[in-house]
């Protein structure tokens, strides 16, 4: 199920060890490209030992290890990137990507990973082929060797699983438009470290809505809401999140689906407890973001699956 997480992993870290796994993924992919190994260039359909998932998958298992999330990069590591007689960097073309469906199990569902992954997409100008699936419908290939986690993006023979680790690589290889900015991101990133994890604990929210806890849970995701305010008015010349605010990156493709979820949560499930005009820059932001044609045409699921999807678990 798409929302639950492992908030004491990924969101939890320092800023620093965030950073450090982003300059890992990228260092993984161009390692595979220029450094392939015998096992590193086919689509291999054995199982993986025990898989592990992440924060920024839609399919999620508890996991009782405290090692840093690292499996969806091995999986990279262990199947690296097509070979061709051209050399190792891949082509556009022959993209599958499989996300979480609607409750009718062949639409598209609401999962935000996923909506990441294909706004990268689109931005990218890649063409692709979407395949909501089911339990019941998943490829065996999937569910066998990458433990069904979604999104998965099948480029030819490889899969990845992760959607930062699929965006990673689809920026490496795809450079236009580059959404990565190095170094530039750390600001950013402290602005909205815990912002998701505080919105699903709220959202999911077991008991009566205003009751002790989650009045708590209210607070802590305003205490987030009131980061990414005081960081959008810094002063800044462009309406995104990373330097002057100027370029649209990899990080505004990850927070676009999830100011929707909230958006639509607020509303619809949680009785518009948090008055999003308290934070107009927070909200000009939103609108921002919600009228690039990348989201726009990428939204098509609708508030009524997102409901559907925060409240049928």
């Amino acid at each position: 199920f798409c929302y639950f997480f492992d908030f004491d992993r990924r969101y939890s870290a320092p800023v620093s060890t965030m950073k450090l796994d982003r300059n890992f993924i990228r260092t993984t992919v161009l390692g595979l490209a220029l450094f392939p190994t015998q096992s590193s260039h086919a689509f291999n359909t054995s199982p993986t030992t025990n898989p592990r998932s992440t924060v920024s998958s839609c399919s999620w298992t508890p996991s009782t290890s405290t090692t840093s999330s690292s499996s969806e990069l091995n999986m990279i590591r262990n199947r690296g990137l097509e070979r061709r007689e051209e050399g190792a960097t891949p082509l556009p073309g022959g993209m599958t990507l499989y996300i979480k469906p609607a409750a009718d199990g062949t639409s598209i569902g609401d999962c935000p990973f996923g909506h990441f992954v294909r706004m990268v997409l689109t931005e990218k100008g890649l063409d692709y082929d979407l395949i909501p699936s089911s339990p019941e419908n998943k490829p065996q290939w999937l569910i066998d060797d990458y433990g069904g986690k979604m999104p998965a993006l099948r480029h030819r023979k490889e899969c990845y699983v992760d959607s930062e680790v699929i965006a990673q690589y689809l920026d490496f290889f795809f450079k236009e438009p580059e959404l990565s900015v190095g170094g530039e991101t750390e600001l950013a990133s402290v602005a909205v470290d815990g912002f998701f994890p505080a919105l699903a604990k709220f959202i999911k929210h077991g008991g009566e809505n205003g009751d002790e806890e989650d009045l708590m849970k209210q607070a802590v995701l305003e205490e987030r809401l009131v980061a990414l305010e005081e960081h959008l008015g810094k002063e800044r010349t462009g309406p995104y999140l990373v330097g002057s605010g100027e370029q649209f990156t990899l990080l505004d493709c990850s927070m676009a689906p999830k100011m929707y979820v909230m958006e639509v949560c607020l509303r619809e499930i949680k009785g518009n407890a948090i008055d999003l005009g308290k934070y107009p820059k927070v909200r000009k932001y939103m609108d921002d973001l919600f009228v690039r044609p990348s989201f726009q045409s990428t939204v098509e699921y609708g508030p009524e699956n997102v409901v559907w999807g925060w409240t049928s678990h």
